[in-house]
């Protein structure tokens, strides 16, 4: 039995050091210099990571000892691969506060956290935690139930604290608050007036260089878009 383990252990590490060395490979100067101006370091395009993760499949091992690394792509590739349900509530805390890129914590929180059991659990711990990046993540996951089941949730009391702390608050936390304050506006039109009035007096992320055929991040004009739109195609 001793012998098998070694031998498992064996296998995995290789494992890891193939996927390691083939992430190598797909490093591209001009993939990194774009990925590092959104925070991320690493310089693998996202669709040759993700064809790596493919062939992988699930591996939940091999996931867990990638993470492990603390290289940006391998945790990319991690998180692809990994079974979101075979995870406990304190152990995807633990992952979110180890994560440094933010699409790690983007991948993390959309293609995991939310197909776990513990993803309200989650939410209602994250939403006012002291670390950024962990509050952060809490306010995406509310923004992603106003939109599908807002039940239960206390829209005006959201609008009240975006409304006395979203001006303020740091650059990830600010933005998935005013993610936030974009959906109640899409979603509710009751609360839409005082959503837009609440955009329109912060201003945040008023001048954020937008891409052409993109969206603006600055709230009225991401609600009156996509309410737009939506009433075009009622």
């Amino acid at each position: 039995m001793a012998e098998t383990t070694v031998l498992e252990t064996t296998v995995l590490e290789n494992s890891v050091a193939e996927v390691m060395a083939e992430l190598a490979a797909l490093e591209d100067p001009k993939s990194r210099a774009v990925n590092e101006r959104h925070g991320d370091d690493h310089g693998v395009n996202l669709s040759k990571l993700r064809a790596v993760a493919k062939r992988l499949k699930t591996q939940q091992e091999l996931a867990l000892d990638l993470w492990a690394t603390d290289d940006t792509a391998a945790q990319l590739v991690a998180i692809l691969i990994c079974r979101p349900k075979s995870f406990e509530a304190a152990e995807l805390d633990v992952l979110l506060r180890e994560a440094r890129s933010p699409k790690v914590i983007d991948w993390l929180t959309n293609y995991v956290v939310k197909k776990t059991p513990h993803v309200e659990e989650l939410r209602l711990a994250w939403l006012n935690d002291d670390a950024e990046v962990v509050a952060a993540a809490g306010w995406a996951l509310t923004a992603d139930r106003i939109a599908k089941t807002p039940e239960g949730i206390d829209l005006p009391g959201l609008l009240d604290i975006i409304e006395a702390e979203m001006k303020e608050a740091p650059g990830r936390l600010q933005w998935e608050m005013n993610h936030c304050l974009a959906q109640i506006g899409i979603s509710h039109p009751a609360l839409r007036a005082r959503a837009l009035a609440i955009g329109e007096r912060l201003e945040v992320l008023k001048d954020y260089p937008t891409p052409p055929n993109c969206t603006s991040p600055y709230a009225p004009i991401w609600i009156n878009e996509i309410v737009s739109r939506q009433d075009s195609t009622a």
